[in-house]
C-alpha cells in the first residue's frame, strides 16, 4: 500500500471516529490498528501495542508531566494563586490595575505551572468577580483572563513545549529557555492591549480601583511562594543542576510544603489536587500512548518522510512552506485542542520544517504560540469556555470571544516578530550552550 493511501486512510478513519464521538485516545488507537495489521499479525500487533503503551508510562522525561500538573493543582487549590492576583492588583495603584494585575498574575502563575486552562481557572476565579464588581467592562474582563491563561503555555515550564520536545526529540531545556524572552514580550504586549483598550473604550476601565492596600505580611505571603518555586525550577534546569524531571519533582515537593505552610492547603484540597492530577494523567497517559502508536504506524509506512519528499518536489520557498504550516495550525486549532494536535500532526510536519532549514527550537516557540491562539478560537477554544463558565449569568460566550480578539492580534504580532527576529527565541539557548 502506498504511503499516501496509509496517510489518507489514517486521517479519514480518525476524523470519522472523532465525529462519531469516540474519545480521542481511543480514536487514535482504533485508527492505527487496521494499518498496523497490514504489517503485523494480530498476536504480534498486541505485543507492539503493549510495548508502546508501556514505553510511554515508564519514560523518564514524561515523569515531569504529572509532577507539573500536580504542582499546578496544588497552587489552584491553595491561596497561592489568588494571593498573587491580589498583590498584583492592589500593589499597583494606577487606572486599570486589576487588568494589569490579572496579566501579571497569569505570567507569574505561568512561571510555575505549564497549563493554560489551570492558569485561566486559578486566576480567573478570583479576578473575574473582582473586576466585574469594580466596574470593568465584561469583554475586557473576560478577554484579559482568557488570554492571560495562555501565558502559562509560553512561559516555562510549559506542557506544550514539553510534549513538543518529546515528539520532535529536541532539548526540553533549550525549549524552556527559548520561551523566556517571547513570554516576557507577550506579557508586555498584553499590557499594551489594555492601555489601548482604555484609550479607545474608556468606560471599560474605571478611573481608580477602590481596593485596599495589602499589609507587608500579605505581600510577602503572596510574592515569596511563586518567586521561590519559580527560581527553583528556573535555576535548577538552566544551571544544569537538575533535569526538567528532577526540577519538577523538587518543585512539586516544595509547592506542597509551601501550600500547607502558608497557602492554607488542607487535606480536602490535597485530596482534590491528587484526584485532579490522576484524572488529567489518565486522559493524557492514554493520549500519549495512542499518539505514540499512531506515530509508530505513520513512521513504519514512511508517511512523514514521503510527505516531506513529495512536498519538497514543489520547490516552494522555505518561507512559503512555513506560512502554509502556520496557517494549517491556525485552522486546525479551531477544531482540536493543543495536546491532540501535537501528537496527531507533528510527527508528519516537523521533518518538513527541518528539511527546509528552520531551527526546530525556534519553530517550537512559533508552534506554541499557534497553540495559544488555538485555545482562544471557537468552536473549541478551551479558555473561552473556562472563563465563560466562571460567570455564566453575567458574561455571554460572545463577550469572551470578542474580548480575546485584540489579544489574538498581539499573538499574531509576536509570531511576526519571531519571523523577523529569530534571535528572540534563539539568543538565550545559544548563550546557555
Amino acid at each position: 500500500m502506498e504511503w499516501y493511501h496509509v496517510g489518507g486512510g489514517l486521517l479519514t478513519l480518525l476524523m470519522v471516529l472523532i465525529s462519531l464521538g469516540v474519545p480521542l485516545p481511543f480514536a487514535l488507537a482504533a485508527a492505527s490498528l487496521p494499518f498496523l495489521w497490514l504489517i503485523q499479525d494480530f498476536s504480534t500487533s498486541l505485543i507492539s501495542v503493549e510495548l508502546k503503551i508501556w514505553g510511554v508510562w515508564v519514560d523518564y522525561i514524561l515523569l515531569a508531566v504529572p509532577l507539573f500538573v500536580f504542582l499546578g493543582e496544588l497552587i489552584a487549590r491553595s491561596t497561592i494563586g489568588p494571593n498573587l492576583y491580589r498583590f498584583m492588583h492592589r500593589g499597583v495603584r494606577v487606572r486599570g490595575s486589576a487588568a494589569y494585575g490579572s496579566i501579571g498574575a497569569c505570567a507569574g502563575f505561568g512561571a510555575v505551572c505549564g497549563s493554560s486552562m489551570v492558569g485561566s481557572l486559578t486566576i480567573g476565579s478570583v479576578a473575574l468577580p473582582e473586576m466585574l464588581k469594580l466596574g470593568y467592562g465584561k469583554r475586557l474582563s473576560a478577554g484579559v483572563l482568557a488570554a492571560g491563561g495562555t501565558l502559562s503555555v509560553l512561559i516555562p515550564p510549559s506542557l506544550i513545549l514539553l510534549f513538543y520536545g518529546i515528539v520532535v526529540d529536541v532539548s526540553i531545556g533549550d525549549l524552556f529557555i527559548a520561551g523566556i524572552l517571547p513570554g516576557i514580550t507577550l506579557t508586555t504586549m498584553f499590557a499594551i492591549v489594555v492601555v489601548v483598550w482604555g484609550i479607545i473604550n474608556p468606560e471599560s476601565i474605571p478611573r481608580v480601583d477602590n481596593a485596599l492596600r495589602m499589609p507587608l505580611f500579605e505581600i510577602m505571603a503572596a510574592v515569596l511562594p511563586i518567586l521561590v518555586i519559580g527560581l527553583v525550577i528556573t535555576v535548577s534546569i538552566y544551571a544544569g543542576i537538575a533535569t526538567p524531571t528532577e526540577a519538577a519533582a523538587i518543585a512539586a515537593l516544595l509547592t506542597l510544603i509551601i501550600a500547607v505552610a502558608v497557602g492554607n492547603l488542607r487535606w480536602e484540597g490535597l485530596k482534590s489536587a491528587l484526584l485532579a492530577t490522576m484524572r488529567t494523567m489518565g486522559y493524557l497517559g492514554l493520549l500519549l500512548s495512542a499518539g505514540t502508536l499512531f506515530g509508530f504506524v505513520l513512521t513504519y509506512h514512511q508517511v512523514p518522510q514521503q510527505f516531506t519528499e513529495a512536498f519538497l518536489t514543489l520547490a516552494l520557498e522555505p518561507y512559503m512552506v512555513l506560512a502554509m504550516v502556520i496557517a494549517f495550525y491556525l485552522v486546525v486549532g479551531m477544531f482540536l485542542e493543543p495536546v491532540s494536535i501535537t501528537f496527531i500532526t507533528l510527527p508528519t510536519l516537523f521533518p518538513l520544517i527541518s528539511s527546509v532549514g528552520y531551527d526546530l527550537v525556534w519553530f517550537g516557540i512559533i508552534y506554541t504560540i499557534t497553540m495559544e491562539i488555538a485555545v482562544l478560537t471557537p468552536p473549541v477554544g478551551l479558555n473561552l469556555y473556562v472563563i465563560q463558565g466562571l460567570a455564566p449569568k453575567e458574561i455571554a460566550l460572545k463577550d469572551v470571544i470578542l474580548g480575546v480578539l485584540p489579544f489574538i492580534g498581539a499573538l499574531a504580532i509576536l509570531i511576526a516578530l519571531l519571523l523577523l527576529f529569530p534571535q528572540m527565541a534563539l539568543y538565550l539557548p545559544e548563550l546557555a550552550s
